[in-house]
């Protein structure tokens, strides 16, 4: 009797812990495809003139929205091109003023604000892309370079030296023991530096590179609070789906047992 009623709770508590994983995994899409069917809905309600037909229509929107993803995944993939080999460089050398001076560096670029470095930038080289690539790079790269740096140094030792031990080569303990290990850090800053990216993305707009700053910014300056709020309401989804989506490539990339 006792075993029976041990297995039916262990049962009942496995049971609960899947509602709540399942309530977990699908409360940030639910509170996303409210927030955009709400918005929706409103816009439609209203009696749009001619200034905010020509922003809240399908076309437009799906534009500056590929635009802002745009810039986001191509600023994703030139930190992790930078900062994840870097954050290894760094965590080889030893010296030990190294890392603090790299992550110094990296800190000042994000401690500047992000609208003054685009500025600077444009009135040296111009507006453009390029510029808002630079920017967002700068701004947020920080955390995955930290993160790296970490999540190798904080591998335990005795693997490492059990890995030594059996033969293996540093670049084969670096890829087989170390690097998975450190998968799931590495994770957390990237998932914190692609909401950085989808924020700072917004102000794209000032030098010419489109994205949702575009919406935003014509709805400050037009005085159109419909244009401006479905901005800002799809900025904020693209940046709980893109943490969303962060959350479950850690569940899933993490090793077995860590």
């Amino acid at each position: 009797m006792t075993a029976v009623t041990t297995g039916a709770r262990a049962s009942s508590r496995a049971g609960a812990g899947l509602v709540r994983g399942l309530r977990s995994g699908i409360a940030t899409p639910a509170v996303v495809a409210v927030a955009l069917l709400a918005d929706y809905l409103w816009v439609r309600s209203l009696q749009l003139d001619s200034i905010e037909r020509r922003t809240l229509n399908s076309d437009y929107l799906v534009s500056k929205t590929t635009e802002h993803l745009t810039l986001t995944v191509v600023a994703t993939v030139l930190i992790m091109v930078i900062a994840v080999p870097l954050g290894i460089l760094i965590s080889r050398v030893r010296a030990r003023w190294i890392p603090p001076l790299v992550l110094g560096l990296a800190n000042i670029g994000q401690a500047t604000p992000a609208i003054g470095v685009l500025v600077l930038l444009t009135i040296v080289y111009g507006p453009g892309f390029g510029i808002a690539m630079t920017s967002l790079v700068a701004y947020s790269a920080l955390p995955v370079l930290r993160n790296t740096l970490i999540g190798i140094q904080q591998v335990d030792r005795s693997l490492i030296e059990a890995a030594r031990g059996m033969g293996m080569k540093p670049v084969q303990i670096l890829l087989r023991i170390e690097l998975p290990l450190a998968v799931p850090v590495v994770l957390a800053g990237l998932r914190t530096a692609l909401v950085f990216c989808v924020g700072v993305a917004t102000l794209a707009t000032f030098v010419n590179a489109g994205g949702l700053g575009d919406i935003i910014v014509n709805g400050i300056k037009l005085d159109r609070d419909p244009v401006l709020i479905t901005g800002s309401v799809v900025t904020a989804s693209i940046a709980l789906l893109v943490d969303w989506t962060g959350g479950l490539a850690e569940k899933v990339l993490k090793p077995k047992g860590v």
